[in-house]
């Protein structure tokens, strides 16, 4: 892998790890369809380690139609309960369907905001947030704002969206970025 002898932040230690840290986490995000995708997996995620998640990172785009949001959204009972027995993936019923709960209101949003990522980086101004920790022990799980994401979330009818969710979704999206200081993504 490109960049193995770079230092990077101290989770990073697996080859999945190195590689989503590398390219993705802390990177803003502008696209809707992966804007959708990194709320489903972040939810998937709630009481689970990020690795599991990355390792079943392919069967869920599988099992969930690519994450095209119109279609989770249509999603029935049967299908719900074809998802409960693909062993592939995370099969906790409340969060499939979350899922489609969030689906439709992200439909919503973008039919109200002009795009997902209208209202989700109207929070920040469009600009990334750029932290300055020295170590992950000072990161926080949640913050003011991320608080205040969850609560309009959930007002607009969004599932496992709490704060702690909502904070690791802005750090997968690059709405924040908390590569800390001896990090070579670090940007000051």
């Amino acid at each position: 892998m490109k960049n193995e002898n770079k230092e990077r932040c101290s989770w990073a230690t697996t080859d999945l790890y190195k590689e989503y840290h590398d390219k993705e986490w802390g990177n803003p995000v502008h696209d809707d369809d992966k804007l959708f995708e990194m709320l489903i997996l972040e939810g998937m995620q709630a009481g689970l380690s990020w690795l599991t998640v990355l390792k079943k990172r392919e069967a869920f785009k599988e099992a969930f139609d690519q994450f095209d949001c119109r279609k989770v959204a249509l999603y029935d009972e049967a299908k719900i309960e074809e998802l409960m027995k693909n062993e592939k993936i995370i099969r906790n019923r409340l969060k499939i369907k979350s899922a489609v709960i969030n689906a439709q209101q992200f439909i919503k949003i973008q039919e109200e905001y002009g795009s997902f990522d209208s209202f989700i980086w109207s929070y920040v101004g469009n600009q990334p947030i750029y932290n300055h920790f020295n170590s992950e022990d000072e990161l926080p799980a949640r913050t003011p704002l991320s608080d205040k994401i969850s609560k309009d979330l959930k007002k607009h009818g969004f599932k496992f969206v709490g704060s702690t969710i909502v904070y690791a979704y802005m750090q997968s999206v690059g709405i924040v970025s908390d590569h800390v200081k001896s990090c070579f993504l670090y940007k000051s």
